[in-house]
């Protein structure tokens, strides 16, 4: 029992129907493995006590008769940026320190409905502002498998949560690919659904046309199950489209055969690290021998995708952020004397972290008089020519596979001091962002130092089925999400 938080979510389902564990055992288990795997910076918040009183309560369901979903008493973790009742919520800022939410937000309240148990609160890069889960108030999260490197970013310590068995899934959000990088950078597998999808009440805001929620699983298997607890039309978001949720397991072993998969030339640049490229090929090749055509398409503005990104990331976040000026609730300077502006700037300076204020201070320019139309109303246009990029592309294919990242997971501090070298380690990922897709990372293979490698799938609008139908598919061939960190 005492290895029972090795377990997937699916096994762990059969396991408690079964009664061959309790949800108090395997959420004891992974307490137990929180505590040993602390130095990695995974959590920021634990609740021991919640946790084991939440387990406590699905065996008393489970030993009433009651129906049992597949995710009652499974311990999970989310990053830090839902809005959780009784527990605090800080986007990993210390603008939010000491702050609870008196509400939980929808996504959190459909996993409770669900059954899941909460263990806690995980790292984040502030305000999800981040490629590498170094720009946290409350340190950096670690690689599992290799302390020396980064779980990549924003959502880092879902990542490293999930790839260190701290957590049997974990909720994350996606911005520019802060979902799929890290779960391609920690050999986990995780899914940014089609905007709109899954909804963002209660979720923080970084910039709100990017933004979306999606979980991070051990395997194909257990992202279809979690995707199917949180999915669906929620009236409390204007962004959430009222459309029927299929069933994400029920065509997860069908297999490739007949279908066509598409490969990005823009994708396979110079500079991309000759082993992940290695890897993908060979993942490329095993779809070839599982019965699908793969073909070459073109998706010519992804050249741009990175600076169409920053510009209206960073010019939605300069509004989203505003509201954090110290008056009703969160981190407050108090000014010397009775200068207002002074609190604010007090407050904002010191309250915010250097990657924050660096994107605030671009995305203000780039709004500011003068410049709208120069930067961010352009990068809108070209963001319409992204999106047709993908149009054009998936009218011919069933799906799109391309690298997670062109590197596998770099240093800690190896990119500290170069905003661009950071900002560039998403060129493969925002894409999707910018034109409303799901996108999923799942491992593909390991290099020559045991680093993980990420394999991405982008689908069609609402077709989440589709891209787990074809991970599930490499996954039952090559199970590298089996492999574990050694810790």
């Amino acid at each position: 029992m005492d290895q029972c938080y090795e377990l997937t979510i699916h096994d762990a389902a059969e396991a408690l129907s079964e009664k061959r564990i309790s949800s108090r055992e395997l959420t004891e288990s992974c307490l137990n493995r929180i505590e040993a795997t602390q130095e990695l910076g995974a959590f920021l918040h634990v609740d021991p006590v919640g946790a084991l009183a939440q387990a406590d309560a699905a065996d008393e369901r489970r030993g009433r008769g009651e129906t049992c979903g597949p995710l009652d008493g499974v311990p999970l973790g989310l990053k830090d940026i839902f809005l959780t009742r009784d527990l605090p919520t800080t986007c990993a800022s210390k603008m939010l320190e000491g702050f609870s939410a008196p509400y939980d937000g929808t996504a959190v309240g459909r996993l409770k409905a669900a059954g899941m148990v909460l263990l806690g609160k995980l790292n984040m890069d502030e305000f999800a502002m981040g490629s590498s889960n170094e720009h946290s108030a409350y340190g950096r999260a670690l690689n599992p498998w290799d302390r020396e490197r980064v779980p990549g970013g924003s959502s880092g310590g879902s990542a490293v949560a999930v790839a260190a068995g701290s957590v049997m899934g974990a909720l994350g959000t996606d911005t520019g690919g802060s979902i799929r990088q890290p779960a391609g950078l920690t050999g986990i597998v995780g899914l940014k659904p089609t905007y709109g999808r899954v909804s963002r009440y209660g979720v923080i805001a970084f910039a709100s046309s990017l933004d979306q929620v999606g979980p991070m699983t051990r395997d194909v298997q257990d992202c279809a199950l979690m995707l199917q607890a949180i999915a669906g039309y929620d009236p409390k978001d204007s962004t959430s489209v009222e459309r029927e949720v299929p069933d994400y397991s029920a065509s997860l072993e069908a297999g490739v055969a007949g279908m066509r998969l598409g490969v990005p030339k823009e994708y396979f640049i110079d500079g991309m690290d000759s082993e992940v490229r290695r890897a993908v090929d060979a993942a490329i090749e095993s779809y070839r021998s599982l019965g699908a055509e793969v073909v070459e398409v073109s998706l010519p503005h992804t050249d741009h995708g990175i600076a169409t990104y920053y510009l209206i990331a960073t010019a939605e976040a300069s509004s989203n952020l505003a509201r954090f000026d110290g008056v009703r609730y969160g981190f407050r300077r108090e000014a010397e004397g009775d200068g207002l502006l002074d609190m604010y700037s007090n407050t904002r300076g010191e309250g915010f972290g250097f990657e924050v204020k660096r994107r605030i201070m671009l995305g203000t320019y780039a709004l500011s008089a003068g410049y709208y139309d120069a930067y961010y109303l352009k990068a809108q246009k070209v963001r319409t020519l992204v999106r047709q990029d993908f149009e054009s592309a998936l009218s011919g294919v069933d799906a799109i596979v391309t690298p997670t990242s062109p590197t596998v997971a770099f240093r800690v501090g190896e990119n500290a001091g170069d905003p661009l070298a950071m900002y560039l380690t998403d060129v493969f990922t925002v894409g999707a962002n910018l034109a409303g897709l799901p996108g999923l990372s799942l491992p593909c293979g390991f290099n020559s130092d045991g680093l993980p490698i990420g394999l991405q799938i982008l689908g069609r609008p609402w077709d989440e089925a589709t891209l787990l139908r074809i991970a599930r598919a490499y996954e039952r061939e090559h199970p590298w999400c089996s492999r574990r960190a050694e810790l």
